[in-house]
């Protein structure tokens, strides 16, 4: 499998397994001194171009931001591809959104060419792998940036970002460490372009997520706190036990049940006489039965008798697609990777983690789990293209190290440890977006979920905010026929901009 598919989205396991090459930091290896570390780099530029009806003037920034110690060294350098609308005389008017992606160890492309930024790259919206280039960049009438300034940040050891001098990488990678240079980063853009007083988003994608979550807690905590307008949560990860598929964690495959179904249902195999083909009344009632009757079922484990595991076998089977006696050798615990193999293997197919709705061929198909993840290797070669393209040959960035776009560097060594007592604990940072809504009043959150998505399913994601906190009467929650990246769906696309937009605008 591609090393890129193990941690886009967030590679669920608690040691992810990567591979790439040793950070290089600063201009000659870690030892490097200072006198070592070239001046930042930036590249400005001015567009303009037609965004749904308005004729928008913009300038953008593609640069390099240092980081810095307490002496004033460079720590870390952080590339970033910011959008400033031109002509505003009041920035207290002017909302800006800082948006980035997952992994950990992904960068911000995914955002950028697909959903906001103003050029998009187009993939098939019904599932279909995007093939050879060239392929398709344009305007993109997804673009916020009729309603705010948008800043694209790649974390350090993704993209054109890097550790300086003396610095390791791995002094970046962790909960706690990538979530504190990002706040650093925001500190510092928002006093070079002068811009404390404008209303702040945060936007993130998968892992992007869970960095936004724990930024609430780093920008808006304590005396030099940030105040924040928004949250925007795009395939939300948010409470890891919701996520981790260990011996004696259910709390996973209650999380995974509904996302299972709806892709069941989605390729034909779902019951779907016994809800009257009405697909929102099954995820409805996939839900309840995950939380009602599925989970004490697995509670009880090995006290049920040989007839109760049947009959709940049977049950879960018209919601799953996949036969009963399947279940019930699973011991009612349907491993979503393995259900990726098993849901079409009668027709010689496997589907999408990323996005159920994609469908792939594996060499042959007694195997347990598939080869690879059709919705990954789906659309990955476009992107990768299309910000390659854009930064070097529209936007003249002369850098020529590689755009690392998800590498195994940062999440081979990433810290997920919370507390300061290192007991072992699955990471939930929703306890922080609870606290910082509770704290800011006027602080509001989005949810996008796709119903397709078997990376960051959309009920762990209602399960952490029913559980932690949160201010349920400022979360907005909106779902999509898609799947991890809904904006791979042209219509979905258009719904999350539409949401995305009114969410800004609203809450300025």
């Amino acid at each position: 499998m591609r090393a890129w598919l193990i941690a886009l989205g967030l590679a669920l396991s608690m040691g992810p397994a990567f591979a790439d090459e040793p950070a290089k930091t600063g201009t000659s290896g870690p030892t490097a001194s200072a006198a070592d570390i070239p001046e930042a780099k930036s590249f400005s530029s001015d567009h303009t171009f037609k965004l749904r009806g308005q004729t928008i003037k913009y300038t953008t920034v593609a640069g390099e931001t240092y980081l810095r110690n307490e002496k004033d060294q460079p720590t870390a350098s952080i590339f970033s591809v910011a959008y400033v609308r031109n002509g505003i005389s009041d920035p207290t008017t002017r909302p800006v959104t800082f948006v980035f992606n997952g992994g950990p160890g992904s960068a911000s492309l995914w955002l950028h060419m697909g959903a906001f930024g103003p050029k998009q790259v187009i993939t098939p919206s019904d599932a279909r792998g995007v093939g050879a280039p060239p392929y398709t960049i344009q305007d993109n009438q997804n673009s916020l940036l009729d309603v705010s300034d948008l800043v694209f940040i790649d974390p350090v050891g993704t993209g054109y970002s890097r550790p300086l001098g003396e610095t390791e990488g791995k002094e970046f990678y962790g909960v706690n460490e990538d979530a504190e240079s990002i706040a650093e980063f925001i500190r510092v853009w928002l006093t070079e372009n002068g811009r404390w007083n404008s209303p702040k988003f945060l936007a993130g994608e998968s892992y992007g997520t869970t960095r936004a979550a724990a930024l609430t807690e780093k920008l808006q905590g304590g005396w030099n706190g940030i105040g924040l307008n928004g949250v925007i949560l795009i395939s939300a990860i948010l409470d890891f036990q919701n996520a981790r598929f260990a011996p004696g964690n259910d709390s996973a495959h209650i999380a995974f049940f509904p996302t299972e179904a709806a892709i069941a249902w989605y390729h034909g195999k779902a019951n779907k006489a016994r809800w009257n083909d009405n697909f929102d009344a099954f995820v409805a009632d996939a839900r309840t039965y995950a939380t009602d009757t599925l989970a004490p079922a697995l509670i009880r484990g090995s006290t049920l008798t040989t007839e109760q595991k049947s009959a709940l076998a049977s049950d879960m089977s018209d919601y799953l697609g996949v036969s009963a006696k399947w279940i019930e050798l699973a011991n009612l615990r349907v491993d979503p990777t393995r259900f990726r193999k098993e849901l079409l293997r009668n027709e010689g197919y496997t589907v999408g983690r990323f996005d159920g709705r994609y469908k792939g061929i594996d060499s042959e198909g007694t195997a347990d789990t598939p080869e690879n993840d059709p919705s990954g290797y789906g659309m990955d070669t476009a992107y990768v293209a299309a910000i390659n393209d854009y930064l070097t040959r529209e936007l003249k960035v002369d850098f020529t190290r590689p755009y690392k776009v998800l590498t195994g560097e940062p999440g081979s060594q990433w810290n997920w440890s919370m507390n300061e007592q290192g007991w072992p604990a699955y990471v939930n940072v929703t306890p922080w977006l609870g606290k910082g809504m509770r704290e800011n009043p006027d602080l509001k959150v989005l949810l996008a979920s796709g119903w397709y998505d078997l990376a960051t399913p959309f009920f762990g994601a209602e399960m952490a905010m029913y559980q932690n906190g949160v201010v349920l009467d400022r979360v907005q929650f909106d779902y999509y026929d898609a799947g991890h990246m809904m904006y791979l769906k042209e219509s979905d696309g258009t719904k999350l901009s539409n949401d995305v937009r009114n969410f800004i605008q609203a809450g300025q």
